[in-house]
């Protein structure tokens, strides 16, 4: 994106370089899914005034689901993509709004309730947990039981992290280092659209599989990439927002002294050497022989191409960055 600001702060920022060693590909359904999508938000109730419509439309959120899941057929990456939104609606409603951890803390009754204990068709009020239980039934009829368990475990996770970010708003509180890395790997809710990759490519992980001590490894490293990529990218939109503190480029300004730029160019760094262990893993992970290993694989490093791709482009991010103002020549 080369040397920009924020259009809030005006700080003078430039976003370091992002190398992708795998491949960027896009689903063929991307414009209908993407329609869907929309239709999908305003109809369910999730998004309700027409400012809000007209901000998620110009995002083009079915793109982010059709990079990153370009071989999903249209069932499962209309499921995949709305699952994204559902995801960044509930962010925006829970997390950008700054609401307190005592009303994320609240809602969580419900959303569990839905994951655990409802089957489709029972009567739901809330929009969140009604929608959320429409998803669930769409990966219980595209996927197996092992799938189904594997999401509702990994999204409850991302629940809880959510309040733990929030009682960081509330106080103040810039995390220390090792605590929001650990925490990010959770708020980001990237094992909860991973989880759905065996779910889109049709090719089940079996429970060894999945939790065998390599695919645990390789799914960390691409659960840190994207995030640290997030982190990154999302900076501008973030950085005098309530939920500032929760980026890692705010905690290492605040716990290594780093200034905002160089501590982007240290996250950089990081993000690459995970692609480098991603990259390094995958002999191993080949030699398994397994398709659906192979499979999941393929889809994580499709989340690294489709991600930065979708974010470096998309209006949820590019908004709030703009183009260094060139300085006036000197008067000699």
């Amino acid at each position: 994106m080369g040397t920009t600001t924020t259009r809030r702060s005006g700080l003078p920022l430039r976003i370091p370089p992002l190398p992708c060693p795998f491949p960027s590909e896009v689903n063929p359904h991307v414009e209908r899914v993407n329609a869907e999508t929309l239709d999908w938000l305003v109809d369910t109730g999730i998004l309700e005034d027409a400012e809000t419509v007209e901000r998620y439309r110009q995002a083009k959120y079915g793109w982010l689901g059709a990079r990153t899941y370009p071989y999903a057929e249209h069932h499962t990456l209309r499921l995949a993509t709305d699952w994204c939104v559902w995801l960044f609606a509930f962010d925006d409603a829970f997390c950008e709004s700054g609401r307190g951890a005592g009303e994320i803390t609240r809602a969580l009754p419900r959303l569990f309730t839905v994951l655990d204990d409802l089957e489709a068709g029972e009567e739901v009020d809330d929009v969140f947990a009604r929608t959320l239980l429409e998803i669930k039934t769409r990966i219980s009829t595209y996927g197996g039981d092992d799938q189904l368990d594997r999401w509702r475990t990994v999204t409850k996770d991302y629940l809880f992290a959510q309040v733990w970010e929030a009682a960081n708003r509330e106080a103040d509180v810039v995390p220390q280092v090792d605590d929001y890395i650990f925490m990010r790997r959770r708020t980001g809710a990237m094992l909860t659209v991973f989880a759905l990759i065996d779910v889109a490519s049709g090719r089940s992980l079996t429970p060894e599989e999945w939790r065998h001590p390599d695919v645990k490894a390789i799914t960390e490293s691409a659960n840190d990439v994207v995030v640290w990529d997030n982190d990154i990218i999302s900076y501008a939109k973030e950085s005098d927002s309530a939920n500032s503190r929760n980026n890692l480029v705010s905690v290492l300004s605040r716990h290594r002294g780093y200034s905002r730029q160089q501590a982007m160019e240290t996250i950089g760094a990081m993000r690459n050497r995970a692609i480098a262990d991603m990259v390094a893993l995958r002999p191993s992970l080949e030699a398994l022989g397994s398709e659906a290993v192979l499979a999941y694989v393929r889809g994580l490093e499709f989340w690294i191409s489709g991600s930065v791709d979708y974010s470096l482009t998309s209006s949820r991010y590019t908004a709030a960055w703009q183009p260094e103002t060139p300085k006036p020549p000197a008067a000699e």
